[in-house]
């Protein structure tokens, strides 16, 4: 990040002690007193280094920090030294010892430097206050031939920012009015250049018409897009009061921009009333209604400016951002004032067709979009079209742009409230190509998409969204390949170079796989779904790129707002709780190979898994030929070994007639043979290339799952006991006593133990292995005289004395 020699300084600044420190700043405070030249320059620059180059606050001699005060409030002193003390106490602020004021100031670029410090120390002695009151003073008392007003507004922004009601009334009203001025009566001829030489004529020096970004003489008034090689103090100011003119307008306007008195008045939006203005009734115009009229001449200005082709790179991105803000100011102004809602009108349909023909000029659709969002039901105007091009082609054709990717999930995510049936509808449809922005910028955008996920789920598109998120790191590749096979090298991003893939370049051209690289890139939801393994295979070269394991980091995360959503009960009916449950079978074993990315699926996958059959425990029932294939293979314990004990688990939890009525003896005795053959498999085997080792959960899973079954259908507790007891004799079989620990024989002994020891009792065993609702509330293991804690100490009771370890 840093070059080798700027590392070595921070370091230094870093490993600096406070002794050296104290020191440091008496050779400071001596050079303050002393002189102000090159010498004290320098010092300064080491100083600020020393107490920015840390996280926490350094601490400063008292003379020094007084004198850094002193220094800054010095009208005579150089402005490299004002500049450098006060960015020495900004960084240590907030501090006690403050003994700076703006009061009496005058100097505005020496006021912007004191109130710069004054505004970091949090606003404990009222130093918004004393600042607003000192900037307003000024700008309410300067003369046109006075010091340059520019070093105070950004102040002035912040202030108004900061602390909006700090304003009184004929303050904002001065504000309206200096904005109204800057904005409208900027001079359109260029400043005189301040360089002079001895060649150099009075003819040479004088100034020239302002130009446009086509090069041709301005018509019109200047705005922040004329163009000029020198500008006037008045020029300048015209281009700062633009960039706070959003801000301003939206903290001044009495009712504020979504209040329900600006909601009531946009419904005379749709009135003829409503283009008379206050202007055309004959009366003056008050402060804030002068400078929205002037803002939205300005804005109209600069859609025209936009127009014009600009002769520099440099000016035709300037040109795109300020039609963004001149769309924003509109809505603004529009939003406080309908009566300029039908003159907006048709400037803005014109820009709509003029978007997209220039790179970059995407950017304005969204604010676009916003204004048509906010009016364009009371202007009676059709916008879907815009809002096909923002869902659809934008994500597309520019999904790489990760500027674009943030604003437009976040245009989604903020106006969910004011989308209609008819746009939501469009939104959730439009879920593919919302997840080709997150595909490739998964990182900033994870948070927004997770806010954003409870909107887009609903019964129709679950199952293929579902599909969509395990397959994201997938899609990342084939989005990486669609780059790199685009025709314009110019405006691809950059990407792994070191990752050399012609193999899956020529895949994605040929024929054969394009219906699935189609399906996979499609920009709307399909209702359909494909099985993309032969992708999976095509792809497995690029699953190491660094952005794909980026995007497969985030899955989960994914995963879980997507369950949380999907099982919400105005979702959720019981095909879908069927369909997504089948869906987590089959699709566990069927992932993208990304280092780690299948481990971190299945735990999310297991989790919901278990619990989609608690929300609904006839699943086990419904979906007992699945869970018997998946059960039957002992394969599934190595490939999935975490959604398969989750699954033997639910089997054992949920295959009872207290949870369906439909469950017979039959169904729970090919529950149990199925396991018992599996269980006996794996611990009776010596561990091979065909059968690896099995994980101690999954036994202890087992055999719980088995005793369960065998408390429902006593006729299998014999044949439960009789392996219950050989699983006492674990760690003496050579098939086992080289695969497992002595821990993990211990756990599996005293787990077939206990269980062993309550099947003796068959009563007692259902009441305590498969417990009614009622039982499982939190008062029977509370509780010591219940009837849970009661069963189990007689039944331990009972077999301890069987035994012969309790005198009886």
């Amino acid at each position: 990040m840093f070059s080798a020699g700027a590392e070595s300084l921070l370091h230094q600044a870093r490993e600096i002690q406070d002794e050296e420190l104290q020191r440091f700043c008496s050779r400071v405070s001596k050079l303050l007193q002393e002189d102000l030249g090159p010498a004290t320059v320098d010092a300064l620059q080491r100083l600020f280094l020393i107490v920015s180059a840390t996280k926490y606050a350094r601490r400063l001699e008292k003379t020094c920090v007084d004198l850094l005060q002193a220094t800054l409030s010095l009208s005579t002193c150089s402005e490299q030294v004002q500049v450098l003390c006060a960015a020495i106490l900004r960084e240590m602020s907030p501090f006690s010892a403050l003994t700076l004021s703006c009061d009496h100031m005058q100097n505005p670029h020496q006021l912007s430097l004191v109130a710069s410090v004054l505004l970091a120390q949090g606003d404990r002695r009222e130093e918004v206050r004393s600042v607003n009151q000192r900037i307003f003073a000024i700008l309410e008392s300067r003369q046109p031939e006075g010091p340059s007003l520019r070093p105070l507004l950004p102040v002035l922004s912040r202030v108004v920012g900061l602390a909006p009601g700090t304003l009184q009334e004929d303050q904002a009203s001065l504000l309206s009015k200096r904005l109204v001025d800057w904005l409208r009566y900027a001079r359109v001829q260029q400043g005189t250049s301040h360089s002079g030489g001895f060649f150099s004529t009075p003819r040479a020096r004088q100034s020239g018409p302002i130009t446009e970004l086509d090069g041709a003489v301005a018509s019109d008034f200047f705005t922040v897009l004329s163009m000029g090689q020198h500008f006037t103090e008045d020029q300048w100011l015209n281009v700062q009061a633009f960039s706070m003119l959003q801000t301003w307008l939206l903290l001044s306007s009495p009712e504020g921009p979504g209040t329900a008195d600006a909601e009531d008045r946009s419904e005379l939006e749709g009135s003829t009333l409503s283009v008379l203005s206050a202007a055309s009734a004959g009366r003056q115009l008050l402060p804030q209604e002068r400078l929205r009229k002037v803002a939205f001449e300005y804005c109209q200005r600069l859609i025209e400016q936009s127009n014009r082709r600009a002769l520099r790179k440099g000016d035709s991105d300037l040109q795109k951002a300020c039609l963004v803000e001149a769309v924003r100011v509109l809505d603004t102004v529009c939003r406080q004032d309908p009566s300029f809602l039908y003159r907006s009108l048709s400037c803005l349909k014109a820009l709509y067709g003029q978007l997209g023909t220039d790179a970059g000029s995407e950017r304005a659709l969204l604010p676009l979009a916003q204004f048509f969002l906010n009016h364009g039901a009371a202007a009676a105007v059709d916008s879907d079209a815009i809002y096909q091009h923002l869902f659809t082609r934008l994500p597309s054709e520019r999904f790489y742009s990760t500027t674009l990717a943030f604003e437009v999930t976040r245009f989604c995510r903020d106006n969910l409230p004011l989308f209609d049936p008819h746009l939501l509808g469009l939104l959730k449809l439009s879920f593919p190509n919302l997840f080709k922005f997150l595909a490739w910028n998964s990182p900033p955008l994870t948070a927004e998409l997770v806010a954003l996920l409870p909107a887009l789920v609903d019964a129709g598109t679950a199952v293929e969204m579902l599909h969509s998120l395990l397959d994201l790191p997938c899609l990342t590749a084939a989005l990486d390949l669609q780059l790199r096979s685009s025709q314009m090298p110019s405006e691809r991003p950059l990407w792994d170079t070191s990752l050399k893939i012609p193999g899956c370049l020529e895949a994605f051209r040929d024929l054969q796989f394009q219906p699935l690289f189609q399906h996979l890139l499609r920009t709307k939801a399909s209702g359909s779904t494909e099985r993309l393994v032969p992708l999976y295979q095509l792809l497995q070269p690029m699953a190491s790129c660094a952005r794909v394991v980026q995007c497969a980091q985030a899955v989960p995360t994914l995963l879980e707002a997507f369950f949380s959503a999907a099982t919400q009960h105005q979702v959720a009916d019981k095909a879908l709780t069927n369909q997504l449950a089948l869906l987590v079978l089959e699709r566990s074993d069927v992932l993208y190979q990304v280092p780690q990315y299948k481990a971190r699926v299945l735990r999310v996958l297991s989790s919901w898994f278990l619990a989609l059959c608690k929300q609904k425990p006839s699943l086990v029932l419904e979906l007992a030929r699945e869970l018997l294939e998946l059960v039957g293979s002992m394969s599934n314990i190595q490939s999935r070994a975490e959604m398969f004990t989750c699954v033997v688990w639910a089997i054992g939890e949920y295959l009872s007639v207290t949870c369906d009525r439909r469950c017979t003896v039959e169904l729970i005795n090919n529950f149990f043979e199925a396991l018992e053959a599996l269980l006996f498999e794996v611990t009776q085997s010596r561990p091979s290339a065909n059968l690896p080792r099995c994980p101690p959960q999954v036994v202890t899973v087992l055999m719980t799952t088995l005793t369960k079954l065998a408390s429902r259908s006593q006729d299998l507790i014999p044949r439960v006991s009789l392996f219950l007891s050989k699983m006492r004799t674990l760690g003496q079989s050579p098939a086992t006593s080289s695969v497992y620990s002595e821990e993990d024989v211990e756990a599996i002994r005293t787990r077939a133990t206990e269980l062993r020891n309550l099947l003796r009792m068959p009563s007692v065993a259902q009441f305590v292995l498969s417990p009614s609702a009622e039982v499982c509330q939190p008062r029977y293991h509370r509780d010591t005289n219940t009837a849970l804690p009661l069963a189990l100490r007689t039944v331990t009771r009972l077999v301890e004395r069987e035994a012969g370890l309790l005198p009886g």
